[in-house]
């Protein structure tokens, strides 16, 4: 009984905060969390690797925000380890649903705070602490506006209205969108593949309306998603940058079998499922 006890006294630390002051963030505790993340990616998955023609690049100087696509549990492990392509300077930040972060109450620990989804004081807190972040130039805020799982191929692409009335009351900040899927190629765990849009300069579209910033970004996170997809689709690891290694092969005494069978023939061993992919030309 003494764990919930705690998980208790965590969550109602996060709710004492007032809506409009930063969320809770220890610049060391992320870093540690970061790398126990990349290692739990790595035990559960083939590789994490971020399209070659979608690789993250430095934002424009100011507040970033995040758009991200929504498909799995494992997208804010996902972005915490992307996080760190942007530099040791950048601090982040992300929103998640209250009753989730209960259960997990350390993750406020490395910036996440809680907002209520479906209520109205939910989205204005939302608005008031996001504001909050985006004052600070090195903060970088990850967003799931759709709100749910979804899966990578359901269109049309639809986000809560919140991340168009953030965008609409921001003056100075970035947005990029960032698409992930979690394919199973050809190894016996899955692939995390993960694609960057352009960056957009909310500084020069400030007349957009809420409503306009939401379609733009439906549609600048869907485009992203279908070039990963394409890009996915030819299962090609060439064609993507690996940022995490996991595991591969059988494992065990048949793999332990396979390494020393290769190494008494001196060849080299790979546990990698091997298959030769067709052809179909040269890529353009």
């Amino acid at each position: 009984m003494a764990r919930p006890a705690r998980v208790e006294l965590k969550a109602n630390a996060q709710e004492a905060r007032p809506p409009g002051s930063l969320p809770r963030r220890s610049a060391w505790f992320f870093r540690g969390f970061r790398k126990y993340a990349r290692r739990y990616v790595a035990k559960n998955f083939h590789a994490l690797r971020v399209d070659r023609d979608g690789l993250p690049t430095d934002p424009p100087p100011g507040p970033a925000i995040v758009v991200m696509s929504h498909a799995s549990w494992w997208d804010p492990m996902i972005g915490l380890i992307l996080s760190e392509s942007f530099g040791p300077s950048r601090a982040h930040y992300a929103p998640m649903d209250e009753e989730g972060l209960k259960q997990y109450p350390i993750l406020e620990r490395v910036g996440i705070f809680g907002v209520e989804l479906e209520t109205a004081r939910g989205g204005i807190a939302f608005l008031r602490r996001s504001s909050a972040v985006l004052t600070r130039p090195e903060s970088m805020l990850w967003v799931t506006p759709q709100g749910r799982f979804v899966d990578v191929r359901e269109r049309p692409i639809r986000f809560k209205q919140g991340i168009g009335r953030l965008l609409h009351r921001t003056s100075h900040a970035s947005v990029v969108p960032l698409a992930v899927e979690y394919p199973f190629w050809n190894d016996r765990r899955p692939e995390v593949l993960a694609r960057f849009g352009a960056w957009i300069s909310i500084e020069e579209r400030v007349s957009l309306s809420a409503k306009a910033w939401t379609k733009r970004l439906e549609t600048s996170l869907g485009e992203t998603q279908d070039r990963l997809a394409e890009s996915s689709l030819g299962r090609d690891p060439g064609r993507f940058q690996t940022v995490v290694r996991g595991s591969s092969g059988v494992g065990g005494v048949y793999d332990l079998g396979r390494r020393l069978r290769s190494a008494f023939r001196g060849e080299s061993f790979t546990s990698e499922h091997l298959v030769e992919q067709p052809s179909h030309g040269p890529r353009t």
